[in-house]
């Protein structure tokens, strides 16, 4: 688990090929290496890989053809830069929200304007997660902890302020720029609860759990 609050930025400096699988290496000299050792955690833009091997302020890990069908380390070059952050511990300190690492999807950057010293984007998601993104809800974009704070039809308005902006990879984003997406894991719940068991529809609303203060 993490909590989306990005620790380092760091620089992919190898893509290799086994069969459907990529092996990637990440050189990251600003992250904490003192406590990784292999089999460890690490989200990189996002998604949660583990580390088969170290080098010199560097890792690489595996990533499995189902990760890369679902995000977009499809269409990952070397040189790209990553956010990074470490597994939680129980001592971690919860500064974002609890993200899995479990890219949902890809979502595209639509537009970009200034809001103040802040910098307003507007995200296209997935149909199929649209559902799963409410105003003031949480959602991970490439790993970073955000709020979201509009909602139109299947996009979403970010508001993104300088100290953010700095110290992750959102600096580079532009019109057509393709993120990672992971909705908010209670919105599943929910949606999940509210199904009710084995496909029938569940007694539980949206609007009872409203009237009893959850939402």
């Amino acid at each position: 688990m993490f909590t989306g609050i990005i620790e380092a930025v760091g620089t992919l400096t190898a893509l290799q090929r086994q069969g459907d699988d990529v092996t990637l290496t990440v050189h990251a000299p600003g992250l904490d290496f003192s406590d990784v050792k292999l089999g460890d955690s690490i989200a990189t833009n996002g998604v949660c890989l583990t580390v088969v091997s170290l080098g010199e302020r560097s890792y690489s890990a595996d990533v499995s053809l189902e990760t890369l069908n679902r995000s977009r380390f499809a269409d990952a070059r070397v040189g790209d830069r990553v956010n990074l952050e470490k597994a939680l511990l129980p001592t971690t300190r919860l500064g974002g929200h609890l993200v899995s690492g479990h890219v949902d999807g890809v979502g595209v950057v639509k537009s970009t304007s200034s809001s103040g010293r802040a910098i307003e984007y507007w995200i296209a998601a997935p149909d199929s997660l649209a559902r799963y993104i409410a105003e003031k809800g949480s959602i991970a974009v490439d790993g970073i902890s955000l709020t979201v704070n509009a909602v139109k039809g299947s996009e979403f308005r970010l508001t993104i302020v300088p100290h953010t902006a700095q110290e992750t990879t959102i600096a580079q984003w532009k019109p057509g720029t393709r993120v990672n997406l992971e909705v908010d894991q209670i919105a599943r719940y929910l949606e999940r609860l509210m199904q009710g068991e084995r496909g029938t529809q569940s007694s539980l609303t949206l609007e009872k759990l409203a009237q009893s203060g959850f939402l």
